[in-house]
């Protein structure tokens, strides 16, 4: 019967914790790694489980693989601390490892709650993540953002929702956007991607009817409406930087006086 780690990289993470380790309560081992916290993250990991190992940040795919080398099971359950395990997905997870589980790693559904309620239209649901693996047929890989876990083998998608408490409110949801359309046109532009006046044009509306008639954000009324146009504006934020990153990297600004400028004479 295979035993289970569960891993989780925190920094200051003392409003999200403690709820999603009581979530894997019931796992036979819980290891965080912690990247110098300066709330009380530390102190709420320490009632939970001795294993809490401190150290600066590297990246996400390096920090979530030293905390899978540091557990003592082959089989990890990787859950970020605004994530939550279901009780239903808790047990289908303890049913797989009452035998050798058949494949090297399973996708979970992920459901978010933003707006006052679960999410499960648009582009967020079902947002299938690996985080059940075997870590002697595979670990994180990626870049800047979207790191996402390959296996050498077959994987299965399980049925019940991993949690997500992803935003506080709007401002926070911006502010992650800001964030991570840095980081992705980042990455799009180390991968030779360009962008111009039709990636601006084009891409944003094609993600608002993606989202909103597609995929049915309709249906969550003004939620799902927000949340149409909050991913069509992260499609715009990123190919505007990317362009950006592009066009005026090298570039800077003209000296006082020189043509072009706007002070009048």
């Amino acid at each position: 019967m295979p035993k289970l780690s569960v891993t989780v990289i925190t920094r200051d993470e003392a409003a999200n914790l403690a709820a999603a380790l009581d979530s894997v309560a019931w796992a036979d081992e819980i290891v965080v790694v912690d990247s110098e916290s300066t709330d009380a993250t530390l102190e709420i990991a320490q009632r939970y489980t001795s294993r809490v190992l401190v150290r600066p940040w590297p990246g996400y795919v390096a920090q979530k693989n030293r905390a899978a080398a540091e557990a003592a099971h082959d089989w990890i359950l990787s859950i970020d601390a605004d994530e939550r395990v279901s009780a239903e997905l808790a047990r289908d997870i303890r049913a797989l490892l009452q035998h050798e589980p058949p494949a090297a790693g399973y996708r979970l559904p992920r459901v978010a709650f933003h707006l006052g309620r679960w999410i499960r239209t648009t582009d967020w649901y079902p947002d299938y993540q690996l985080r059940l693996y075997d870590r002697r047929r595979g670990g994180w890989t990626g870049e800047h953002v979207h790191e996402s876990v390959k296996v050498d083998g077959p994987v299965v998608d399980l049925t019940h929702d991993l949690q997500h408490l992803a935003y506080r409110n709007l401002a926070h949801h911006l502010q992650t956007i800001d964030r991570y359309s840095t980081l992705a046109a980042a990455e799009m532009r180390e991968a030779g991607r360009t962008a111009g006046w039709l990636d601006l044009a084009l891409h944003p509306p094609a993600a608002f009817l993606r989202n909103y008639i597609l995929r049915g954000g309709f249906r969550d009324g003004v939620p799902g409406l927000v949340i149409s146009l909050m991913n069509a504006g992260y499609v715009a934020v990123k190919f505007a930087k990317l362009w950006e990153l592009c066009s005026h990297s090298t570039s800077t600004p003209p000296a006082p006086g020189a043509a072009g400028s706007s002070k009048s004479s």
